[in-house]
């Protein structure tokens, strides 16, 4: 995956923050976030997007269905309206799995 993977660990995310995590443009994640209608970032007094770790959950399966794996807007929201308690357990179960190998990672290093 062409995002970083890092454990998420704040509350709150700002656009900027978002597009660097997935190395894309902020106007790119503003987007998704009008052609997609579970992606609700709050919004702070002076109206700047606040993104939740359930914002990324399902920033993170929008990428992979629309970069990764070649999926048109459409074909994406599809999936999502079809699927969407599948593909979320499928990516808690990336993120965990992406977790425990950088834990493991970190393990054989110390061990070297």
């Amino acid at each position: 995956m062409p995002y970083r993977e890092k454990e998420i660990t704040k509350l709150y995310y700002s656009i900027g923050e978002v597009a660097k995590i997935f190395d894309v443009n902020s106007s790119l994640i503003r987007f998704w976030e009008s052609e997609f209608d579970l992606l609700k970032p709050k919004k702070n007094k002076n109206g700047k997007r606040l993104f939740t770790q359930k914002d990324l959950s399902y920033l993170k399966i929008i990428y992979d269905l629309v970069k990764d794996k070649g999926h048109t807007l459409e074909g994406a929201k599809k999936a999502l309206k079809e699927n969407r308690n599948v593909l979320l357990e499928q990516q808690e179960l990336k993120d965990r799995l992406l977790n425990v190998r950088a834990q493991l990672t970190l393990l054989r290093k110390e061990l070297d």
